[in-house]
């Protein structure tokens, strides 16, 4: 690719790390998190633990993007790694769960939440349904803005850069007001020190009491939360072969990019245990009866600002997460597309998804993602899609982090612009970490990490069927 078609510069590097992390999540699963936990130390130990991980992953995968600053990112590592089959089992799975399903979670998200400024928008009001199918509207205008943000983004990488540069800057500033003011009015309010001194209760129950099995269960469980919320910042290398100067662009970008995710999002949770209790009456009208816990419709954000704005906070929070999601699907589909192109350029992929328009751009593989992340809109749960994604991402960040040290062995002599840091001490804690809570996923919720695991293994045949092709092809 030559260096005029280079047009993301240090800054957009950024705003796209960031900008695909904060979607709705950071505004809605520390509900959920504090049921599990009971503890509002222990919830603030899982975004730190998820900031600590995202951060080790995003170092390392600095040493692999100076290596290959290539479009296709991980894919590319892996197949230089691990071989062809590898890589396409992780494409295969981006493809079918991790990008597709993350497009469509923060798509519905961003259909609800516009509901709450136009309630025709409502998962209750039904288009048509067909025995156990149904579309609500809510689906339909998810469905809507992914094919919306796939067709401007097929107008040329200009238009996805200036959306991405207006939408990532708007969250973040929103997001710090939230965080200022929530402590502005939070240290006046005695929440934070009863609330951090809430011990670890599995379920917010004391009678489930204390034990070292509970608490590894109750962590894995909850830091799903968490770590999809600080999920997608490796999207920026399937866009490598657009940055400028990507060897010291991308590995500088993914530092600073997830820095800022993290310090704003652990600093958003204490706002929110400043501003409401922990736990209060499930069945309360006000939100600061029902607390974080039982936030209604575990929107935390709103309950939070409810406490400073009153009713108009619905509002202005729903403007917010709309801002949030919209800006962080423009990042994924922007990026995803430019790995199932680099697929399709080495025949493991549909062969139309490497085909580039007059404008420069993948439109094939654009349109392609928005249909399979479309039936995701109309097929899957936000919960489902969210353990689905979050699984599988982990399995391959652990996958690729360990061609880091493959590769330091098969190629001492490559030239590494970055070099990882803290290596090898920071990339093998990375894999155990990461292992453990794989594991402890498996063990306690295997209902839908099984499917994940499951996902993978079909890419295997399916593999097979691609390289076939290509070698009928290779023949002719």
């Amino acid at each position: 690719m030559t260096d005029s078609k280079r047009t993301l510069n240090l800054f957009d590097t950024v705003m796209i790390v960031s900008g695909s992390m904060i979607g709705s999540g950071i505004f809605i699963v520390s509900a959920d998190m504090t049921r599990v936990l009971g503890s509002p130390f222990w919830v603030l130990f899982c975004w730190i633990l998820s900031g600590v991980i995202t951060l080790f992953a995003a170092l390392s995968y600095g040493e692999l993007a100076g290596m290959m600053p290539d479009a296709g990112g991980q894919f590319i590592y892996l197949k230089r790694a691990y071989g062809r089959l590898t890589a396409f089992v992780y494409g295969w799975t981006v493809f079918t769960v991790i990008q597709t399903g993350v497009i469509a979670a923060v798509a519905v998200a961003f259909a609800r939440f516009v509901g709450v400024l136009f309630p025709v928008f409502d998962e209750q009001n039904i288009i048509f349904s067909v025995g156990k199918f149904s579309l609500s509207t809510t689906q339909l205008l998810a469905v809507i803005s992914v094919f919306f943000l796939s067709f401007l983004n097929s107008l040329g990488i200009n238009n996805g850069k200036i959306i991405q540069r207006v939408f990532t800057s708007t969250k973040i500033l929103a997001l710090s007001a939230v965080i200022i003011i929530g402590f502005a009015v939070g240290y006046k309010l005695n929440y934070w020190s009863q609330n951090i001194a809430l011990p670890f209760n599995q379920g917010g129950s004391a009678s489930n009491g204390f034990s070292v099995t509970a608490l590894a269960s109750a962590l894995g469980v909850a830091l799903i939360g968490s770590l999809f919320s600080s999920d997608a910042w490796n999207n920026v290398t399937f866009i490598a072969g657009e940055i400028k100067e990507p060897q010291k662009n991308i590995p500088l970008g993914l530092l600073i990019g997830v820095l800022i995710v993290t310090v704003l999002y652990v600093l958003a949770n204490v706002a929110y245990f400043m501003l409401l209790p922990a736990f209060g009456d499930a069945n309360a009208t006000m939100a600061i009866d029902r607390g974080i816990a039982y936030a209604q419709n575990d929107r935390v954000g709103t309950a939070a600002l409810g406490t400073v704005f009153g009713n108009i906070s619905s509002i202005i929070m729903a403007v917010l997460i709309i801002i949030s999601t919209f800006g962080c699907n423009n990042g994924l589909i922007l990026s995803g597309a430019r790995l199932f192109k680099s697929m399709a350029d080495d025949r493991l992929f549909f062969k139309q998804a490497g085909n580039v328009n007059k404008h420069g751009v993948p439109a094939r593989a654009l349109w392609i993602q928005a249909m399979w992340a479309s039936v995701l809109c109309l097929s899957g749960s936000y919960g489902a899609l969210l353990d689905y994604c979050t699984f599988a991402s982990l399995i391959f960040y652990m996958v690729t982090i360990s061609a880091l040290f493959y590769l330091r062995k098969k190629e001492p002599n490559t030239p590494r612009p970055y070099k990882a840091f803290g290596y090898p001490i920071i990339p093998a804690l990375y894999i155990l970490i990461t292992l453990f809570i794989c594991v402890d996923l498996l063990i306690f919720k295997p209902q839908n990490t099984v499917w994940g695991l499951v996902i993978m293994f079909i890419g295997v045949p399916v593999f097979y069927f691609f390289n076939r092709k290509r070698d009928q092809n290779n023949t002719l």
